[in-house]
């Protein structure tokens, strides 16, 4: 009997193969389409396998609806092309679809849809990535993997899951809080998601607890009529990082309050240092915290363990829900599908830190990968680009040169 690997060979061997002529990009997210977009301008040809019906399924499928970018839209554009004008600061959900689509469309960008990859791995024998999919396996000198940060949502294991009676869901399957009407919810977590979701509950006369499972840094998303984002990135070109931290957190007290008041613990590190060392993102708030003040939105401790009709939290408290929603954040899958590959680590994010996390070895690339949103998406495209475009030029000339030698050698064997 055949073993697990011999097994794989053998799928490698049956799927029928397709010979990509330039770069193989896994994602048709924000990242994929970035990078497409960019290899275009540069001249350089490339497919796009992705394992849903459409682009950016994550914002179509898996996204509640009050959602708007966090961020002015300045911040969030791809390259080469900007929002229309007509856009507001803050786009909402169908906008930055609407965005996303005319952005495929001006690229001349078509994915292969319904292309999930189960295994991508490089033959060192060939010099090829070999990408395999349920009927096909594609062959490219270049792989570029943009599924990003956020491909797979998180589900924690906490004790008593199975005895829970009413639902628990992701927030990645929340649409709207109308289905919660007068309902008891127990939010799980207390980033963007979890706050916006307890707010969109509240808005819907649901009663929404909110658990808090560790420090966190809230932060207005205007500071004085200007972005706290915007803000941020301006002094951060005069200023040392500590003392911008500084000035963020002078401003949010100014507008907020002390949120440690409220069950809202401060990390010691600043936002922006706690940004780039460890990947968590402050939370934005958009109208969350006024709620927690009134008591709309109750803020309570960790949990300890779920049981038939409701929670027992780390404080000792018990308290009856009738539906749980785990604002628990995503995950890369890059483990699951990239083989071989001592790049990423086992949560499959880049070993590299930005800005150098976007070149592997062997014509790997990844894009979407440095935690910094669509900025950091946008900066890793364009180089990416750039940098295959670099070798597409000389192996389109080492080409041409091999032929003009070739009817150099037959003109002079005519002559003979």
């Amino acid at each position: 009997m055949a073993s697990g690997k011999e097994q794989e060979q053998q799928g490698f061997k049956q799927a029928k193969c397709v010979k990509v002529h330039g770069p193989i990009i896994v994602g048709a997210g924000p990242s994929g389409l970035a990078a497409a977009a960019c290899l275009s301008q540069q001249g350089v040809p490339s497919l796009i396998l992705e394992k849903s019906d459409c682009i950016a399924s994550l914002w179509q499928q898996r996204t509640y609806d009050r959602l708007k970018l966090h961020l002015p839209k300045q911040f969030c554009e791809l390259p080469l092309l900007g929002f229309p004008a007509n856009f507001p600061k803050y786009p909402t959900k169908s906008q930055f679809i609407s965005y996303m689509e005319s952005y495929a469309s001006h690229f001349n960008i078509h994915p292969k849809f319904n292309q999930a990859v189960k295994k991508a791995e490089y033959d060192r024998v060939k010099g090829i990535w070999r990408v395999q999919t349920e009927h096909l396996e594609y062959h490219s000198r270049w792989l570029i993997a943009a599924t990003g940060e956020n491909a797979e949502p998180v589900i924690p294991e906490i004790a008593g899951c199975g005895k829970f009676k009413g639902a628990i869901l992701h927030t990645s399957e929340y649409n709207s809080g109308s289905k919660f009407k007068n309902q008891r919810v127990l939010v799980i977590g207390c980033g963007n998601s979890g706050m916006e979701v307890s707010l969109d509950l509240c808005r819907h006369n649901a009663i929404p607890h909110m658990v808090v499972r560790n420090t966190v840094h809230v932060l207005p998303r205007e500071m004085f009529g200007m972005s706290t984002f915007g803000v941020a990135m301006a002094l951060l070109k005069w200023l040392p990082l500590r003392l911008v931290d500084k000035l963020l957190l002078l401003g949010a007290n100014l507008t907020l309050g002390n949120t440690d008041q409220l069950g809202l613990k401060r990390p010691k590190t600043g936002p922006i240092e706690l940004k780039n060392v460890t990947g968590k993102t402050p939370v934005l708030d958009v109208g969350a915290l006024s709620q927690i003040k009134s008591g709309k939105i109750k803020v309570m401790e960790g949990v300890k363990e779920i049981t038939k009709n409701g929670v027992k939290f780390m404080d000792g408290q018990e308290r009856e829900f009738e539906s749980i929603i785990l604002a628990t954040g995503y995950k890369s899958n890059v483990p699951t599908w990239l083989k071989g590959c001592d790049f990423f680590t086992k949560d499959g994010m880049p070993k590299t830190p930005f800005p150098k996390g976007w070149k592997g070895g062997n014509g790997l690339y990844t894009v979407g990968f440095t935690r910094r949103g669509l900025l950091g998406t946008a900066s890793d495209a364009v180089k990416i680009a750039h940098d295959i475009a670099g070798e597409w030029k000389a192996a389109k000339d080492s080409i041409r040169s091999c032929n003009s030698h070739v009817i150099i050698h037959l003109d002079h064997d005519g002559a003979k």
